[in-house]
């Protein structure tokens, strides 16, 4: 297990051309030895890219990478004592499943009844222990990725474990189950996790840490809690949350409230800007449903409302804008006018898109 040191890391995949693009824009980033996080960003953000970095399988364009404190920039994969378990899985389909989660050990010498100890204890976390006689060929798809994930679990010494989207083709059941274990094996091993995956459901229940990426770039790194109370910027506030965070044009009116068109709302935030890019966000899950007037409410247009059964989704209309609301299921919601309040403390200001 190691401390990872990213030191002002970039990369290009066309080191040759004049202008090239760079996948990975340069950045500076530690991840603590045992600790659990999770890389979050939609496709080509360079998630993967900065992953394979730390793996040793891409050397970067610019910058180091430090494990503890020795420097690995130029360390080919086998000698930086990692795990990486692919989206797409990787296994021996002549071996046996035991066989399979055997070969890291064996590979290294260990000895025969430790690795009968710890394939059977990671086949068991995997529900595989059924399977350790049959040929990973004859297996589904989603057998096959648990093989591959728990190669890359069965060892114990390795400085961190890299995870690129292991559970994209196990159902969502068993994708819960497994994130709860390798939350289990996180706290039992200390074993430094790395997730990488674009859905943000993934993200937020298993890791500790989150690193928001987009277009190359880290946007935020937090908690899942500061990821969704305080979102950095608007594409974080967009990208995190279901629906997606509330996003409306506004201006200052005074130091401490906003306008949207001809109605102000007072906010926590000390604005002291003149910009014309400023935005109010709010969660959908902090706006309440009022019976009457009050500070910060407004009367709006009930446009629909949906039954998730544990909670309910309403879609109004105000002055153009639509705001989504989520509420209890239980409470009864008028069929066309609902006076909705978007308290103080939880509205965001963002200029130029990121928070103030």
């Amino acid at each position: 297990m190691a401390k990872i040191i990213l030191d002002n890391i970039a990369h290009t995949y066309e080191p040759n051309a004049n202008n090239p693009i760079f996948a990975l824009k340069e950045m500076s980033l530690s991840w603590a030895d045992g600790g659990r996080y999770a890389l979050l960003g939609p496709s080509g953000c360079g998630k993967t890219t900065m992953l394979n970095i730390m793996s040793g399988l891409v050397r970067p364009s610019h910058g180091k990478v430090f494990f503890e404190e020795r420097e690995v920039t130029s360390m080919i994969t086998e000698d930086r004592n990692i795990a990486q378990v692919f989206q797409f899985p990787v296994i021996y389909g002549t071996m046996t499943v035991y066989e399979n989660l055997a070969f890291p050990l064996k590979c290294r010498q260990f000895p025969e009844d430790q690795i009968e100890r710890k394939v059977r204890e990671v086949a068991e976390i995997l529900n595989l222990q059924d399977y350790l006689s049959n040929r990973a060929k004859g297996l589904t798809a989603d057998q096959k990725q648990l093989i591959s994930l728990g190669r890359g679990l069965v060892r114990e010494d390795v400085a961190a474990i890299l995870m690129d989207e292991p559970l994209t083709v196990i159902d969502p059941d068993l994708k819960f189950r497994l994130r709860r274990k390798l939350k289990e094996i996180n706290d039992k091993y200390k074993t430094t996790l790395i997730y990488v995956t674009h859905d943000q459901n993934e993200a937020m229940t298993f890791a500790d840490n989150i690193i928001v990426m987009d277009q190359g770039e880290v946007v935020q790194a937090g908690s899942p809690k500061d990821l969704f109370e305080r979102p950095q910027t608007t594409f974080v506030g967009y990208f995190i949350g279901s629906p997606a965070m509330n996003l409306y044009k506004c201006s200052a009116s005074s130091q401490n409230e906003i306008s949207i068109g001809a109605k102000a709302f007072k906010v926590k935030t000390n604005i002291n800007s003149n910009s014309d890019n400023l935005k109010l966000g709010i969660r959908s899950e902090y706006i309440t449903v009022e019976s009457e007037h009050s500070d910060n409410s407004l009367e709006a247009d009930v446009i629909e409302v949906e039954d998730f059964g544990n909670y309910k989704l309403i879609t109004a209309s105000f002055d153009s804008l639509k705001i989504k609301a989520k509420v209890k299921r239980e409470l009864d919601i008028p069929s066309e006018k609902v006076i909705l309040k978007l308290p103080a403390e939880h509205c965001c200001i963002y200029e130029n898109n990121k928070l103030i």
